[in-house]
C-alpha cells in the first residue's frame, strides 16, 4: 500500500492506496488558519504533523499496517518554515497567500531588478513567494532571524518529522525565489541578497527520489514497518498534475484554495512578461503556471460568510441563462498574482442592479473565478503553448455547473478524472515511482490517471462568454490604482 498527502491550507488529506492507484480509504483533518493582521495568513506547522499524525492512524486502522511501502507528500507551496538550533519552530509559518511582503517584492523587483532576478531564477519576485517572507522576516523581526538554522517549505517540515531528511524537491523549491529553476540548483547570488547560507537550505532531489525512510520511534507509533520510504514529494500543483496524468504538451487546471493554470513541458521555458511562473515539474521536466489567489475560496466565502447557506449543489440548481448574467465579479478577494503581481487588489461586484438575486451574484462569483483562470491560459498561449489536453481537479472541478462554465469560458474540451484526489494521489504515485512499482512519472501517470467524463463547449455560449471575458479584462485596469 502506498500513502499520500496533501498538505492544504484548511486542511490536510490523506489517501491509502494500492499499487495500481485505487484508493481504499481516504481521510481528512483540519486545522486553523490564522489571520493576525488584514492580508497576514500563517499557520503553526506542529499541527500540520500533529493532524497528519492523528489521520494516518485513522486511515490505515483497518489494515495490515506493515504493507505500506511508501508515503509521498503534496504541500501548499512558498510557505516560510523556520527551525532554530533544536529545531524548534521559530514563529508561525508564513503561507502562500500571505501579502505583507510588498515593500520586500519591489525592493527585488526594482532595486535587484527583474532582468537580474530572472537570470538567477527564472522568475521575479512575487509576495507570496519565500525569498521576501525571509526578507520580511530580517527586516521585521530580526531576532527571529538571528535563530535560523533550517529553512523549509511546508510539506517538508513533514517529511523531516517524518524521517529526520532536511530535503526538498525541484517543483516545490521552485517557488521560493531561491532556486536556479533551469539548472536546478541554488542561486549563490539569491542567498546572498537574503542573507542566508545554502546549510540553512534543504538538500534538492527530484520528487520521486526516496529521502529517507520512517523514523524508528515514528514506525513504532504508526505500526509501520522501519524500511517504509518517504520520497520527496512535490509542490501541491505539480502533484495535483501528476495524479491527473499532466506530463509533457498537457494542462491541468485546479480549482482548490486557490486556482492555477498547468502546462507541463519537456524544457525550461521563461516568461519575459512575468505572468506566469517557470518551474520544475515533478516528473522530472518543466512547467509553466499561472495562479489565482482566490479561487474555490471564493465560492466558500460568498456561501458561509455572505448568504450562510451549506446547501452548495442545491444553490446551484437553480441558476439558468449562463451568458447573459449582467454581474460580474472580480475573485481578487486575498489581492492577485498570476497575471497582475498586485497583492493589494479586491475583489467587486460589478452591474449590480435592482433586478440582481443572489442567484445571479453565485452565477456571477462561479464565472469571475473562470475568468481569472483563462487570464493564465491566455498568457500561456501568448507564449506559443497550446495544450492538447485539459484536466480539471479540486473541490470546485467537482461542479458540473462550474465545469460547464470553465468549458466555455475557455472553449476546450475539459476532462474530468475518476479519480479526483488531486495532490494526495499524486503524492501516492511519487511513492510508487521511488519504491519502483513504475519506472517513470509518466508510466504511472498513464496507467493511474482514467478519464470520467469531457465537457465541451457549446458554440453559442462560448461566444457570449468571449464578449463577457473582454469586459471582465477591463474592469482591472480600471480600478488598480483605487487603494
Amino acid at each position: 500500500m502506498f500513502i499520500g498527502i496533501d498538505l492544504g491550507t484548511s486542511s490536510v488529506k490523506l489517501i491509502v492506496t494500492d499499487e495500481k492507484g485505487e484508493i481504499l480509504k481516504t481521510v481528512s483533518k483540519e486545522y486553523p488558519l490564522l489571520l493576525p493582521k488584514e492580508g497576514w495568513s500563517e499557520q503553526d506547522p506542529r499541527e500540520w504533523y500533529e493532524k497528519t499524525i492523528e489521520g494516518i492512524k485513522e486511515l490505515v486502522g483497518d489494515f495490515n499496517k506493515p504493507d505500506v511501502e511508501g508515503i509521498g507528500v503534496g504541500g501548499q507551496m512558498h510557505g516560510l518554515v523556520l527551525l532554530d538550533e533544536n529545531d524548534e519552530v521559530i514563529r508561525p509559518a508564513i503561507l502562500w497567500n500571505d501579502g505583507r511582503t510588498t515593500a520586500e517584492c519591489d525592493y527585488l523587483n526594482k532595486d535587484i531588478g527583474k532582468d537580474k532576478l530572472r537570470a538567477y531564477t527564472g522568475n521575479i519576485a512575487f509576495a507570496g513567494f519565500t525569498a521576501p517572507k525571509i526578507l520580511w522576516v530580517k527586516n521585521n523581526e530580526p531576532e527571529n532571524f538571528k535563530k535560523i538554522r533550517k529553512i523549509m517549505l511546508p510539506k517538508d517540515y513533514l517529511v523531516y518529522r517524518l524521517t529526520g531528511a532536511f530535503s526538498t524537491d525541484f517543483s516545490d523549491a521552485s517557488g521560493m525565489l531561491l532556486l536556479d529553476v533551469e539548472h536546478k540548483c541554488w542561486s549563490k547570488e539569491m542567498l546572498d541578497i537574503c542573507g542566508i547560507t545554502e546549510d540553512m537550505l534543504p538538500t534538492l532531489h527530484e520528487s520521486f527520489e526516496v529521502v529517507g525512510e520512517i523514523k524508528e520511534s515514528v514506525s513504532e507509533e504508526l505500526g509501520f514497518s522501519c524500511d517504509a520510504n518517504v520520497v520527496a514529494g512535490a509542490g501541491d500543483n505539480a502533484a495535483a498534475a501528476v495524479g491527473c496524468g499532466v506530463v509533457s504538451g498537457s494542462c491541468n487546471i485546479s480549482l482548490g484554495t486557490s486556482g492555477t493554470v498547468f502546462i507541463a513541458g519537456d524544457s525550461f521555458f521563461a516568461d519575459d512578461n512575468d505572468s506566469l511562473h517557470s518551474f520544475a515539474h515533478a516528473d522530472g521536466g518543466y512547467h509553466l503556471m499561472g495562479c489565482m489567489l482566490s479561487a474555490a475560496s471564493c465560492l466558500k466565502w460568498w456561501m458561509d460568510e455572505v448568504i450562510k447557506s451549506e446547501d452548495y449543489s442545491g444553490e446551484q440548481e437553480g441558476i439558468e441563462g449562463l451568458g447573459d448574467n449582467p454581474v460580474i465579479f472580480l475573485p481578487y478577494l486575498m489581492g492577485e498574482r498570476s497575471p497582475h503581481n498586485d497583492p493589494d487588489v479586491r475583489g467587486m461586484f460589478f452591474g449590480l442592479s435592482m433586478r440582481t438575486g443572489r442567484r445571479e451574484m453565485l452565477q456571477a462569483v462561479l464565472e469571475g473565478v473562470a475568468f481569472g483562470i483563462r487570464d493564465s491560459y491566455e498568457a500561456a498561449k501568448a507564449l506559443g503553448m497550446n495544450p492538447t489536453r485539459i484536466t480539471i481537479c479540486g473541490g470546485g472541478g467537482k461542479s458540473p455547473l462550474w465545469r460547464r462554465i470553465m468549458a466555455n469560458v475557455i472553449n476546450a474540451d475539459i476532462i474530468s478524472l475518476e479519480n479526483d484526489e488531486g495532490p494526495a494521489l499524486g503524492g501516492a504515485v511519487l511513492a510508487m515511482v521511488g519504491c519502483g512499482v513504475y519506472d517513470s512519472v509518466k508510466d504511472a501517470s498513464k496507467n493511474i490517471a482514467k478519464v470520467k467524463e469531457t465537457t465541451k463547449p457549446e458554440p453559442l455560449l462560448a461566444k457570449a462568454y468571449e464578449e463577457k471575458y473582454q469586459l471582465f479584462r477591463k474592469l482591472y485596469p480600471a480600478i488598480k490604482d483605487i487603494r
